[in-house]
């Protein structure tokens, strides 16, 4: 949770969830940004096929498939540029990271691509929204099949970044970072259900779907989690750290951060095993206290305490029948 206060886009300080970040600037055609859409079919869509799919790698098509939730920036200026998001990134090894407040460098099209190189690997594609001061963003293993934004009806520096996965099997998955408000919760009751009417518009019977991102809950109860039920699975057991803490701000107080997939993906879950260690619903990572770190090298012990480092990432696996 970031709160800005040199952004006169927001109405108040508690509009906000990030600290004051540099205004990304419009990113180049090869990282496709694309102007505001109502989720069109996808020949009509802007983020197309030609575009998206980038340098996919065919050889690796993993039967388990990891998911990444991560509002994982740092410093004075809420970046990866410090590189503890990174090293979380690179010991995690997600197929697939959701991600919030996605600004690297200067923001084009050179500096994200060395972003995805180094915390990913040089086969990984993305979709970066721009023009917004603190941008959602998906990175996958598998191509983008097509892309876009929709417009968060209740804060102007972000929205709902989409992407149609093409995921080992015969369902492609619905992918969508979200970056919900702290003001209240009838606000991100309202954000969640223009996001579930937009979803509803563009899934075909069958496709998977995640929504994944900071939700900024208060808890496990709240409204906005109702109206995401109406597509994806939002009870069930929590992901949680080795301690059994599932709260996921830097306090380790609130559920902040989730990942939530439709319920015929949830019933593929299976454990999230790092080494010798095995989660059953997930896990929520914290550096402090997850032993031992060298089986998530290079993250170091004080990476989740870094400068406004104020979210765990949050990780699920599920098996993809092939």
């Amino acid at each position: 949770m970031r709160f800005s206060v040199s952004v006169v886009v927001l109405l108040s300080l508690a509009l906000g969830c990030s600290q004051a970040s540099p205004t990304p600037q419009a990113a180049p055609p090869s990282v496709v940004d694309d102007p505001v859409d109502a989720g069109e079919a996808p020949a009509l869509d802007g983020g197309t096929a030609a575009h998206d799919a980038g340098p996919a790698d065919a050889a690796v098509a993993p039967a388990n498939l990891r998911i990444l939730a991560g509002n994982i920036s740092s410093g004075n200026a809420s970046t990866y540029d410090p590189g503890e998001g990174i090293r979380l990134l690179q010991g995690l090894h997600p197929d697939i990271a959701i991600l919030q407040e996605l600004l690297y460098g200067a923001n084009g099209d050179a500096d994200l691509r060395t972003f995805v190189d180094t915390a990913f690997g040089k086969t990984f594609v993305f979709y970066r929204e721009s023009g917004v001061q603190i941008p959602n963003g998906i990175v996958s293993r598998f191509p983008i099949v097509t892309s876009g934004r929709w417009v968060d009806p209740k804060v102007s520096n972000r929205g709902f970044v989409y992407a149609k996965i093409a995921v080992p099997g015969p369902h492609p998955l619905w992918a969508v970072s979200v970056h919900l408000l702290t003001s209240n919760e009838t606000v991100r009751d309202a954000e969640a259900a223009s996001l579930v009417a937009q979803l509803k518009g563009v899934m075909a019977n069958g496709d998977y779907v995640v929504i994944a991102g900071d939700l900024n809950t208060d808890n496990r109860a709240e409204p906005c989690l109702t109206t995401f039920g109406q597509i994806v699975a939002t009870d069930g057991p929590p992901p949680a750290d080795q301690a059994g803490n599932d709260n996921t701000n830097g306090p380790r107080t609130r559920p902040y951060d989730w990942v939530l997939v439709d319920r015929e993906l949830a019933k593929a879950q299976r454990p999230t095993v790092i080494g010798g260690n095995a989660f059953a619903a997930g896990l929520v990572f914290d550096s402090r206290g997850y032993t031992p770190l060298a089986d998530v090298a290079p993250i170091g012990k004080l990476d989740s305490e870094a400068v406004n480092m104020q979210h765990m990432p949050v990780v699920k696996d599920f098996y993809l029948a092939q």
